[in-house]
C-alpha cells in the first residue's frame, strides 16, 4: 500500500447546529446522507451551474467537535471560506480555514491497517483509496499505522491519471466547466434526487436532456507529453484541450461529438503535433450515469 501527503490540498470546516442544513441547501452532494467515517463528493456552483470549487466532504465524529471538513484545493481554500460565509446570512454555523493545521494524506493500492478517526473512503471511485484529514507533521507516523509506504504526491498524480478523474485547475478550468463535463455525475458527485441547490436548475437540464457535449476523457500519448491546455485537433480543427499526463496516460476535456464524427471519417487525433488516441472510444457512446451515490 501506498500513501503520499498531498501538498496542494487544503481543509475548510464547517461546524454549527444549522451545519447540515446550510450545505445541503447549497452543494451538489446530499448532506443528510453523510456520517462520521463517510466521504462524499459535491461542488458548489455559480447559478449558471459552473464549478466554482469541487472537494470531498465528511462528518467530523464528535470527539473532534463535530461539524464538517471539506478536502479541497489549497489555493481554493480560503476562497471557498469566504464564499460559504457570504451564503451565511442568519444561519447559526461556523466557517474555518483549517488547511495551516490540517491537510490530506491518500492512501491507495491496499486497505487501512488501522482506521483513522478521520479516515474515509474515496468515494469518486475505488481505485483511489482512502483519504486521512492530518497535519502534515504526523504523516509518516499515520502512514506507518495503516501500514502504508509513504511515497511523494507525483506516484498519487499518475495513480489518479491512470484512474481517470480530472483535477480542478489542471484538467478543467474552475468557474468554466459544468459538473458533467467534469465527469463529476459519473464520480458520485453529483444527487439529481436531493431538491434544490445552488445552479441545480442547469445541472439538471443538463442530466434529462443529455446535452453535455464536452466530457474529460483518458488518452494514450503515442510519443512525448502534450502541456495541459494543449490543443487537440482532428485534421485541422479543434475538438478539445489535453489535461495533465503521467507517462504515456493523460486525460483530455474534448468535445464528444466531434470526435466522433471524426473517428468516424478516420481522422488522426493530435495535440502539439503528436499522435494521441482514445483509452476507450466506447465512452463516446455511454450514456451518462444518474448517480445518486
Amino acid at each position: 500500500m501506498k500513501a503520499a501527503f498531498l501538498p496542494d490540498r487544503g481543509v475548510v470546516k464547517v461546524s454549527g447546529e444549522g451545519a447540515r442544513d446550510f450545505l445541503n441547501g447549497l452543494l451538489t452532494t446530499d448532506m443528510k446522507l453523510l456520517r462520521p467515517g463517510l466521504g462524499r463528493f459535491g461542488a458548489l456552483l455559480t447559478p449558471q451551474g459552473k464549478i466554482i470549487a469541487d472537494f470531498l466532504i465528511t462528518e467530523t465524529p464528535a470527539g473532534h467537535g463535530g461539524g464538517f471538513l471539506i478536502d479541497c484545493p489549497r489555493a481554493l481554500a480560503q476562497g471557498l471560506a469566504d464564499k460559504l460565509s457570504i451564503y451565511k446570512l442568519r444561519a447559526k454555523v461556523a466557517i474555518e480555514n483549517l488547511t495551516d493545521s490540517l491537510g490530506v494524506l491518500a492512501a491507495w493500492d491496499g486497505d487501512l491497517a488501522v482506521m483513522p478517526d478521520l479516515a474515509f473512503a474515496d468515494p469518486r471511485s475505488a481505485e483511489l483509496g482512502w483519504r486521512i484529514l492530518v497535519p502534515e507533521g504526523l504523516k509518516q507516523k499515520v502512514a506507518d499505522l495503516i501500514g502504508a509506504e509513504l511515497t511523494d504526491s507525483t506516484s498519487y498524480e499518475a495513480h489518479r491519471i491512470a484512474a481517470g478523474v480530472p483535477r480542478g485547475g489542471l484538467d478543467f478550468i474552475y468557474g468554466d466547466a459544468f459538473p458533467h463535463e467534469t465527469n463529476m455525475d459519473r464520480l458520485h458527485g453529483v444527487d439529481f434526487d436531493k431538491g434544490c441547490y445552488v445552479g441545480q436548475e442547469v445541472v439538471s437540464r443538463m442530466q434529462h436532456r443529455g446535452t453535455a457535449r464536452t466530457r474529460t476523457v483518458r488518452v494514450v500519448l503515442e510519443d512525448f507529453s502534450p502541456e495541459p491546455g494543449t490543443t487537440i485537433l482532428a485534421g485541422d480543427k479543434a475538438v478539445g484541450t489535453m489535461g495533465a499526463t503521467a507517462g504515456k496516460i493523460g486525460l483530455a476535456l474534448i468535445r464528444i461529438d466531434r470526435v466522433a464524427d471524426a473517428l468516424a471519417a478516420g481522422l488522426p487525433l493530435t495535440a502539439g503535433g503528436l499522435a494521441i488516441r482514445l483509452v476507450e472510444p466506447d465512452d463516446l457512446l455511454t450514456a451518462p450515469k444518474k448517480t445518486v451515490a
